[in-house]
């Protein structure tokens, strides 16, 4: 199986895990986008969906599921989205689309996260993929500063601006062996909106399509 029929498999299985009848919180990304194809399948045994950004929101809308705002909602049954990278205590990198603070707040507010992902998303230690960060605009300087003396190197992503009107830095170079420490240090830098670790509030499952079908992981 190639990687688009991975992605495919895990966002199906992951329709198991929506309950009927309450509001699904949806992800960003390219497994998000196919989760919402095979929701739509079953918008009419939902009330209706919480989008991580516009992007979701909008193929969620034209799809013909009904989107509330998180503000409207007390509670998600769960949260079904993707990761660039995941280890096998379900701590993730994610922003690769750069909706991570957004994924963050709707993760926050679910009482399951659903984490789907094909097998090359699986690692032993995370941050091969650049960790994304978002910042205020006029903190760009400061926080790269700060990250140089980490031993990061953030690169501007340049051209792109975040839902929240921010920018994204996205830092290389990183060796990350304690997340939920690293998550919680880089979220104290004065300029920092969020970061793309989600260690303090890890996946509970992870959908892990391989070539010999999907595994389902649990938190350790």
């Amino acid at each position: 199986m190639n990687q688009d029929a991975l992605k495919q498999a895990v966002a199906r299985a992951a329709l198991a895990y929506v309950v009927e009848g309450k509001i699904v919180g949806v992800g960003t990304g390219s497994t998000a986008r196919l989760f919402i194809e095979a929701l739509a399948e079953m918008k009419n045994r939902i009330s209706g969906a919480v989008a991580s950004s516009e992007d979701t929101r909008q193929r969620l809308e034209g799809h013909g599921i009904k989107v509330f705002d998180l503000n409207e909602v007390s509670e998600l049954a769960v949260y079904i989205d993707g990761a660039d990278e995941i280890n096998a205590e379900l701590h993730m990198i994610k922003g690769g689309g750069g909706a991570l603070t957004r994924e963050k707040i709707v993760a926050a507010v679910a009482k399951k996260f659903v984490c789907i992902v094909d097998e090359s998303k699986l690692v032993p230690v995370l941050g091969n993929f650049p960790l994304p960060l978002e910042i205020i605009p006029m903190a760009r300087a400061h926080v790269t500063r700060e990250l140089t003396k980490i031993g990061g190197a953030p690169v501007l992503r340049e051209g792109f601006v975040t839902d929240n009107g921010n920018l994204i830095l996205d830092v290389n170079g990183l060796q990350i062996l304690d997340p939920v420490d690293l998550e919680t240090r880089l979220n104290q830098i004065t300029g920092v909106v969020s970061n793309g670790l989600f260690a303090c509030r890890p996946a509970d499952v992870c959908l892990l399509g391989t070539s010999d079908g999907v595994r389902t992981l649990n938190a350790c």
